[in-house]
């Protein structure tokens, strides 16, 4: 992409089914889940990357013994640092151990981060100080066991303010009003009320010790997370240990957030990515599951697992936008998606170029976009095959059906993005300086005034790099037209649900149609659209609504493109600039079991998506800036 956003946290999650001793001797190592873990969590590096956490809960060790383990980073290269922390920790142990044979026992009783149920955790901070204490897991402690908690997630709530309010009710104080604390106090809540009811059963019949036993095998996690979660407004895939070992990963009602998972005699795991199971355990796509939505995989203490429901399921509104661009594309149903993304666009970009194939160079912004742009290759040569075809039967002389039959798409790499700059970690005020130093570009591969120039961008969400580096770097070419092509469709509303896109004055389309409201004379609709704002967020029963649909309703898609056209074009360029984005309707021909369009269409999968668009605009017309969730 090449707007630098926010995005999206990666969870990973092992659980040993054999006992501790058995991995020591067949793998002759204590480490052999870490490893696993270290794996999982690097191959979803492209989730996560301003911070990382790691806990491991060990599940038969004296009392006495330490057997949850944590640690946390934000160094620059989280992952690496934590596992060479806890490798360093494992050495030491057996370098100061006087016997030398490797021992299951004594490993769990003496080196930490060894243990059968292991969480991890990569954050991309979609608000908040980059610092330790807003990385996951969280960790809610008790001396009773089983009401230890550990959580980590790739989630955001919409209404973390009434969920704050249900903790009050409840008798809490939270330290804090985000969701990450007040998702772990409510589940953790629920876990202490379902210890204390198990507790008055048997009271009267087993001394404290002996119940105790009795609460870890009979904590019912189903029914836990049935009542914590039911007033939840969000996208969610929530990993959460219990201090006695019993495990859950929750995916949200609408399936917004992925979640996967693969089990066999030797292991349950969980990761955000098939990708990173199938790497890490080598073992089949076919093999690898997807959570249901509305269900969560409760791990047991004994090992055994179940897709349990604990809410109500919604229609299933996957993220599209991820498909679309940072998930990892060497999943063979991603890499298929995002190539048809580009061969649908096909007959849209040989119109823009009126089919002159002879004089167009064709390109893509690095690196997420290759994939679609194969697609459109594939779309031009399918074109040319039914086009030679077409011409051999045309009685031509031979030099022109030679010509023709020669003829093949242009492909040069012109934009090429400086890797040793990371675009994301930049701040709104300095983006328009730091972008143009982000791109280079290939020089004497473009004929003067004579070629156009196709270059696919997997999705433009402010145009600020289009506007500020690469469509001047690409004019310093001199091409006689240059198309920008999106394989995602114009993003013209906020997201809540997990990637950072919550203002929306800062998206090209937004922007496109305020000036299309003014073009028309209807600036009016703004104050019209702005008064039922507020009336719906006074009243929740209004967030069946959203109402900024209203002001994108007037103008055609082709208006769009024209308008942001014009945005994106520096005042000093000499090109001809077209813009042409995927339509929503081709998003669903490509990739038919991932809905979830409300970054293009508007439409929400839950009350709380739709108070949030209401509520950004809302802040819009009042000159706030502050985020609207």
């Amino acid at each position: 992409m090449s707007d630098p956003i926010k995005h999206e946290c990666g969870i990973a999650m092992i659980r040993l089914r054999k006992p501790f001793s058995y991995y020591v001797e067949k793998y002759g190592n204590g480490y052999y889940a870490l490893n696993k873990l270290y794996t999982l969590m690097d191959k979803q590096q492209n989730r996560g990357q301003d911070g990382a956490g790691i806990a491991v809960i060990k599940l038969d060790v004296p009392q006495g013994t330490r057997y949850i383990s944590r640690y946390r980073s934000v160094d620059p290269q989280p992952v690496a640092e934590i596992f060479e922390k806890v490798s360093k920790k494992y050495r030491k142990a057996l370098r100061d151990k006087k016997d030398k044979t490797l021992d299951a026992q004594w490993l769990l009783e003496n080196v930490s981060f060894t243990g059968e149920v292991l969480l991890g955790h990569l954050r991309y901070g979609t608000h908040g100080a980059n610092e330790i204490e807003n990385c996951h897991p969280f960790l809610r402690q008790n001396n009773w066991r089983s009401r230890n908690l550990v959580v980590a997630g790739n989630f955001n709530m919409t209404n973390v303010d009434e969920l704050f309010n249900k903790l009050i009710e409840l008798g809490q104080h939270p330290k804090e009003k985000v969701d990450t604390v007040t998702v772990l106090e409510k589940i953790g809540h629920f876990m202490d009320e379902e210890a204390q009811h198990i507790f008055h059963q048997y009271k009267d019949k087993y001394s404290n010790s002996q119940i105790s036993s009795i609460i870890e095998d009979e904590m019912d996690m189903q029914r836990v997370l049935m009542r914590s979660c039911k007033d939840f407004d969000g996208g969610y895939a929530m990993a959460g240990i219990a201090g006695h070992g019993t495990a859950f990963v929750a995916r949200d009602p609408a399936g917004i957030r992925p979640a996967y998972y693969y089990a066999d005699d030797e292991v349950v795991v969980v990761a955000s990515e098939r990708t990173a199971i199938k790497i890490a355990f080598d073992v089949e796509f076919d093999a690898i599951k997807e959570v249901k939505p509305g269900h969560a995989l409760i791990i047991e203490r004994d090992g055994s697992y179940e897709e349990k429901q604990f809410i109500d399921q919604l229609e299933q509104k996957s993220c599209s936008f991820e498909r679309i661009y940072f998930s990892r594309g060497s999943d063979p149903a991603i890499y298929s998606e995002r190539k048809q993304l580009g061969r649908l666009l096909c007959p849209q970009i040989l119109d823009t170029i009126d089919y002159d194939l002879e004089n167009t160079v064709f390109s893509y912004i690095p690196n997420t976009a290759e994939t679609s742009f194969l697609g459109v290759i594939d779309g031009v040569e399918e074109y040319l095959s039914r086009y030679r075809k077409k011409m051999v039967g045309e009685n031509l002389p031979e030099a022109e059906l030679d010509k023709i039959l020669a003829l093949r798409p242009r492909i040069e790499k012109l934009v090429i993005k400086d890797n040793k700059t990371r675009s994301f970690i930049t701040s709104d005020d300095g983006r328009s300086k730091f972008v143009s130093t982000l791109y280079d570009t290939t020089h004497h591969v473009v004929r003067k005034g004579i070629d156009k120039l196709v270059v696919v961008d997997d999705s433009i969400v402010r145009g600020t790099t289009l506007e500020n580096s690469i469509i001047r770097m690409l004019d310093t070419l001199e091409p006689k037209k240059i198309v920008i092509v999106s394989s995602a469709p114009q993003i013209r509303y906020p997201d809540c649900y997990g990637i950072d896109m919550s203002r929306i004055k800062d998206f090209v389309a937004f922007r496109a149609m305020l000036e299309l409201l003014k073009d028309t004379k209807q600036e009016n609709l703004l104050e019209d659209v702005y008064e039922k704002c507020k009336a719906s967020i006074k009243e929740l029963s209004g967030n069946t609504v959203n109402h900024v649909k209203a002001l994108y309703a007037p103008f055609s898609y082709e208006q769009f493109n024209q308008k942001i056209a014009e945005i994106i074009t520096p005042k000093d360029c000499k090109a001809e600039i077209k813009v042409i984005y995927q339509t929503v309707e081709n998003l669903h021909k490509a990739s038919p079991k991932h809905l979830g369009d409300w970054y293009f269409s508007g439409n929400y999968p839950t009350p709380g998506g739709n108070r949030v668009s209401n509520k950004a605009f809302m802040y819009f017309m009042e000159g706030k800036t502050v985020r609207a969730y």
